[in-house]
């Protein structure tokens, strides 16, 4: 396990009975760029047992954050969800992934399009300061099915626009829209819908998706990922990697 570290568990959070996050400590010498992600696990039966995941804290924070789904037969989830402060944790010593702000051409406004735990990329990304140096405009997304899911919402609309270095940014140029899809909320629907009737644009007092202007980032389930690509590739968007910058990016590896 020599590509591992042994950190620990520092705290639990559950959210919902289908969603918790959890942090961890970090190695002195583990580096990473905002919005990439890195292999989780645990030691299981003498052997590690992994996945990856987006890490949701910053690249300088002193520890790393991780949100995860619960899935009761998984074979990771399964055990991950019973985390309890002091417990040990495998960490990849290799971050990587494509939701750079690198990866994208030049740009006015940044869109971070998000379903579920595909928010948490953008939680590291909100809080990288060069990205408001970048972009007029930071747009994060987040859809899921109930309210109750929207993670990290009190966080985003109160504690980071007060933050102590972060705040004045935040409050200028960053918007946050939350959308659900199966009860009453103030923004309903899947944001596909919501791209192409224009409702997204008209509630954030933005225009229209435009290839001169915008710039995307897209992480969530392998529906929203499919259609979004199909909606941005018909606007003349080409998608972006670590070899060529492009108009947007996509993480496909959270997408079974």
């Amino acid at each position: 396990m020599s590509n591992l570290n042994l950190q620990t568990v520092t705290s639990v959070r559950h959210w919902t009975d289908t969603l918790f996050s959890f942090t961890c400590t970090r190695d002195a010498a583990f580096r990473f760029e905002n919005g990439q992600f890195t292999m989780v696990g645990l030691e299981v039966d003498g052997k590690p047992l992994l996945r990856a995941y987006s890490i949701a804290s910053a690249n300088y924070d002193e520890e790393l954050e991780f949100f995860s789904i619960k899935v009761p037969d998984g074979p990771l989830t399964s055990r991950l969800q019973h985390l309890k402060t002091g417990d040990t944790l495998l960490i990849g010593r290799k971050p990587t992934g494509t939701l750079i702000v690198d990866n994208l051409l030049p740009g006015r406004v940044l869109w971070l399009l998000s379903t579920g735990t595909g928010l948490a990329p953008f939680m590291s990304v909100i809080r990288d300061p060069s990205v408001y140096d970048r972009y007029d405009r930071i747009v994060v997304t987040h859809t899921c099915r109930h309210i109750r899911e929207l993670a990290y919402r009190d966080y985003i609309t109160d504690s980071l626009r007060t933050h102590t270095f972060l705040g004045e940014q935040v409050r200028e140029k960053l918007i946050y829209y939350p959308t659900v899809t199966r009860e009453a909320f103030s923004n309903v629907g899947r944001i596909t819908d919501l791209i192409e009737t224009g409702k997204l644009f008209t509630d954030t007092g933005l225009p229209s998706f435009s290839t001169e202007r915008d710039r995307i980032m897209l992480c969530g389930s392998s529906a929203m990922l499919r259609d979004t690509r199909a909606l941005l590739d018909a606007r003349g968007f080409a998608e972006g990697n670590q070899s060529v910058p492009g108009h947007y990016v996509v993480e496909r590896a959270f997408v079974s």
